[in-house]
């Protein structure tokens, strides 16, 4: 009998440290120290991924102006230039031949134009002396006129020739940097012919968006955008081009930090198209593991949990909850 009272007694004791046990498992776990914050909906904006690229406002086209080779060409893809500065020649043996013509035309019109001078003077004393009819010094002052007329045509003509040689100067029509300039000295060139290409203007984000958005895309439009580096910059639609090709719309958005170093490389932007109602919490309330994002919850009983959720991103420092929190849970942020 006490043996088989002692193993009762042992038994009782098990079960009540086993309920002892399970009570204390069952305790809610606190909660940690942190940020509190109420989920609430909030006005946002709605945003729109948009192909973009960074670009200039302008592109000068430096091109050929006449004929013949491309003897120098002091600039590459990259180069800086100033507005005014010579960066090339193109030159033309036949137009120094012509001027060469010319001048010989010019000084061989100054020796008549001198013997004509000369005649004149002759005729004219003996007119006045009454040797010769009025009609003889009428013709030797018309062949004189004839012969200062051709001076000047021959020096027009040797000034048209020396302007038409002075425009193979390649000058840079605005300042900023060279784009491309994929002639080498030597090749032959023709009028029209783009030897270089200088960016012009301010460097700014083009974007590219579908005709759908042109009712809500407007100058002032809020863009954000992410440059190579990581960084997120943002800015505001500044120009807006009122024509519309295969469906899409260009806008351009002045961006601080944007670097001109790699005009044409393309960005990840986004643009605002419209406000809507949206769970938008701080970035610090939502971590990410093996790519699942979580928030941490405060539950009823005072004990938190965390809780995997959807998100989107949103402005800058911020992130939206899609699904797993609802408006009024609390979130628990990390202990600063």
């Amino acid at each position: 009998m006490r043996a088989a009272r002692s193993a009762l007694v042992l038994a009782l004791g098990a079960l009540a440290l086993a309920g002892c046990s399970d009570d204390t498992a069952r305790k809610p776990a606190p909660a940690p120290d942190g940020p509190r914050l109420v989920l609430a909906p909030s006005e946002t904006a709605d945003w729109q991924e948009v192909p973009a690229a960074i670009d200039t406002v302008n592109e000068a086209q430096l091109l050929a102006r006449i004929p013949g080779i491309l003897s120098t060409l002091s600039v590459r893809a990259g180069d800086a230039v100033r507005k005014g500065q010579v960066i090339g020649r193109i030159t033309d043996s036949q137009l120094g031949y012509q001027a060469g013509a010319y001048g010989a035309q010019a000084a061989a019109a100054k020796a008549q134009a001198g013997a004509a001078r000369a005649d004149l003077a002759r005729v004219r004393f003996l007119y006045q002396n009454g040797v010769y009819a009025k009609a003889r010094l009428d013709q030797a002052e018309a062949s004189a006129g004839a012969a200062e007329a051709q001076i000047g045509a021959a020096m027009a003509q040797k000034s048209a020739i020396d302007a038409m040689a002075g425009q193979g100067a390649l000058v840079a029509p605005a300042a900023g940097r060279v784009l491309r300039a994929d002639i080498p000295a030597g090749s032959p060139v023709t009028p029209g012919m783009v030897v270089a290409v200088i960016t012009s203007g301010a460097t700014v984000l083009r974007l590219t968006m579908p005709e759908t958005l042109a009712g809500t895309v407007h100058v002032g439009t809020p863009v954000e955008a992410r440059l190579p580096d990581g960084r997120a910059v943002t800015g505001a639609v500044g120009k807006l081009y009122p024509d519309v090709q295969s469906g899409r719309f260009t806008a351009d958005a002045p961006i601080p930090g944007l670097a001109d170093g790699l005009i044409g490389q393309r960005l990840a932007a986004r643009v605002a198209t419209g406000r809507r109602r949206a769970l938008v919490v701080p970035a610090k309330f939502v971590t990410t593991r093996y790519g699942i994002d979580y928030v941490t919850l405060l539950a009823r009983d005072g004990s938190a949990g965390e809780v995997p959720v959807q998100t989107a991103p949103a402005s800058p420092g911020t992130i939206e909850i899609l699904s797993g929190a609802a408006a009024g849970d609390t979130l628990i942020g990390p202990v600063p």
